[in-house]
């Protein structure tokens, strides 16, 4: 099996160190010891509760959440790991939206700063349906130390070889 870039957009210098640290075997232990808190999230309960404490925070006027869950056919290998759908209905003169975010079911088992990323990007969505300058700025309100966020949770799926 091919491995996937998960480091593809940023610059080559970074992939290349990423990648020493990977083969040298160093990676793990980086992102363990950087890292060492997990969650408790683990039903789609728990994370209708967490994802919707987190919307109440910091995005109270946005429509409601309709259905939250960890999904299990989320393919990290097509770069999904966490979706978020958006859907209106016409019932007679109202509008309803149905807003649900599904998250790849690897990150049970993800560092709990990790889940948060993934969760306040896919919370970005309901404000701002592009990846735009508007959208990460939104999840830096959310999340401060987004990027860095991100950018670890790459490398922990690099650790990981999914």
């Amino acid at each position: 099996m091919a491995t996937v870039n998960f480091l593809a957009g940023y610059p080559e210098h970074i992939q290349q160190q990423a990648q020493a640290l990977y083969t040298s075997g160093k990676l793990t232990i980086y992102l363990t010891e950087k890292y060492s808190q997990q969650h408790q999230i683990q039903s789609d309960k728990a994370l209708y509760a967490y994802i919707n404490d987190l919307k109440q925070q910091y995005l109270r006027n946005s429509p409601p959440l309709s259905q939250v869950k960890y999904d299990s056919k989320l393919n990290v290998i097509q770069h999904a790991l966490g979706m978020h759908t958006y859907q209106s209905r016409v019932h007679g003169n109202k509008l309803k939206a149905h807003n649900s975010i599904n998250i790849a079911a690897l990150f049970k088992q993800a560092p709990a700063d990790f889940l948060r990323m993934i969760v306040v990007h896919e919370l970005a969505h309901f404000k701002q349906k592009e990846h735009n300058k508007a959208f990460y700025q939104l999840c830096l309100h959310m999340e401060p130390n987004y990027h860095q966020l991100e950018f670890d949770t790459r490398l922990w799926l690099l650790a990981k070889q999914l």
